[in-house]
């Protein structure tokens, strides 16, 4: 089962956050898997998924899979015994429930990285979709 630390994960969400300094910190730590998971997840970003897929980090390539609704990554999440990756994605996807499974298992801090992945992605749809961005203008 894949776990990380605590501050790996509340760096992460600073990523998000787009706190200055967090992905140099994740990378320095050795952690760039968690900022090509989060490019992936947000951003679309393919050669951010090659990258996980290349090195190996197939339960965050199938987390960023499972976001975007692929039932297929999230059963293989589920066959891989992966319930705390399976939950977060199902998070993102506005699962309550997976939040109540987090919280029993006593992961918040798994739970505020979903709800972070989750906040960005509807920012970016938001900006998307303004009528600024929209139309022959």
């Amino acid at each position: 089962m894949l776990t990380v630390k605590k501050e790996i994960l509340q760096k992460s969400i600073a990523y998000l956050e787009e706190e200055q300094g967090a992905k140099e910190w994740l990378v320095h730590m050795k952690q760039e898997q968690m900022v090509y998971m989060i490019d992936a997840v947000i951003e679309g970003d393919n050669k951010a998924m090659e990258f996980l897929l290349v090195n190996k980090h197939i339960v965050l390539a199938a987390f960023v899979n499972a976001v975007w609704e692929d039932a297929k990554a999230l059963r293989m999440l589920m066959d891989k015994k992966e319930p705390i990756w399976a939950a977060m994605a199902n998070i993102v996807n506005g699962d309550k429930g997976a939040v109540a499974f987090l919280q029993k298992h006593k992961l918040p801090t798994y739970v505020k990285l979903a709800q972070a992945i989750q906040k960005k992605i509807q920012r970016n749809n938001d900006k998307k979709s303004s009528i600024f961005s929209s139309g022959p203008f």
